[in-house]
């Protein structure tokens, strides 16, 4: 059903985080408060949930929840620390990503983030401000959709791709999903078994748009900023570029300070690694991922903080 959306990896997030029952814990991502109902039920009465969504149509379905111990924040990733704190909060006992796009911004054709629907070509996170993609379409150098084209989605036509939106808005601007749709098929050359051709073109523009992995990169830091020390930090990402970014911030938080391999530098003058990794990454069970397809990429890391200062 457009609109409905299954919660990925739900029992595995929800395990990785350790919930106390008088706790304090941040859904970072609530989208229809999938993980957050979970959270709620293992929260007792001095428990509390700080939700947060950048899409206010996200934030008015949480509305709807109306759970005293749940407090809803319109914000991106990049404002956390500044909207918990406007509430008093400071450190917390876990926190909860799920990135990238949620399957209700996807199924409504009015968002603009699907090609499977002729739609207003808008596909803002939050509709409440930015620039939507037909307007960055419309007045972007060739050179630049190239590259976001290619640096985000991947896609080996980025070249052909941008030349052709360039050309056809000369004649008539950008307006439709099915307008974009329709000039990435016919620039890209060969598909890829079972993917629609314009898939790496459209997910490129929406991470561009809503300045996705940039938001990820300011956010992490700000997040294990906050764990209490045994505090739980858990990230489910959808692509490699996601991924890619959690790993790395993660590989480099656990490792701690690192002297230059050229100056010796004892180890007890360097900083510990102020996270602990959590086992290895989780992925969704064959099961799940039959029920949900767009479970299939999906990847959850774990990790823990330790008792090193921030």
């Amino acid at each position: 059903m457009s609109g409905t959306h299954i919660t990925v990896l739900l029992n595995e997030a929800v395990e990785a985080l350790c919930i106390r029952p008088d706790g304090v814990y941040v859904d970072a991502t609530f989208g229809r408060g999938g993980h957050s109902r979970a959270i709620l039920a293992q929260l007792g009465p001095a428990g509390r949930l700080y939700a947060l969504d950048r899409d206010p149509a996200a934030v008015a379905a949480g509305a709807a929840m109306n759970d005293a111990r749940l407090t809803l924040l319109h914000t991106p990733f990049s404002g956390m620390c500044a909207a918990l704190a406007e509430h008093s909060v400071g450190q917390v006992d876990g926190v909860l990503f799920d990135l990238g796009v949620s399957s209700p911004q996807l199924d409504e054709a009015a968002r603009g983030f699907s090609f499977r629907f002729d739609a207003p070509l808008d596909m803002r996170m939050d509709t409440s401000r930015g620039q939507t993609a037909a307007d960055w379409l419309n007045q972007a150098a060739e050179e630049e959709i190239a590259q976001v084209v290619r640096d985000y989605g991947e896609e080996r036509f980025a070249k052909a791709v941008a030349r052709a939106i360039v050309k056809s808005r000369t004649e008539t601007p950008l307006a439709t999903t099915r307008q974009l749709a329709t000039l990435v098929a016919g620039a890209v050359r060969t598909r890829e078994r079972g993917q629609d051709p314009a898939t790496r073109t459209f997910q490129a523009v929406r991470i561009f748009i809503n300045r996705e992995l940039e938001e990820i990169e300011a956010t992490l830091p700000q997040a294990a900023s906050m764990l209490k020390p045994g505090g739980r930090l858990a990230v489910i990402s959808f692509h490699s570029l996601e991924d890619r970014l959690v790993k790395r911030y993660l590989r480099s938080e656990s490792l701690g300070e690192q002297a230059p391999p050229e100056i010796p530098i004892a180890a007890a003058n360097l900083r510990p690694g102020r996270l602990r990794l959590l086992g290895k990454a989780v992925r969704p069970s064959p099961a799940e991922c039959q029920a949900n397809p767009r479970a299939r990429s999906a990847t959850l890391r774990c990790a823990e903080r330790t008792t090193a200062p921030w």
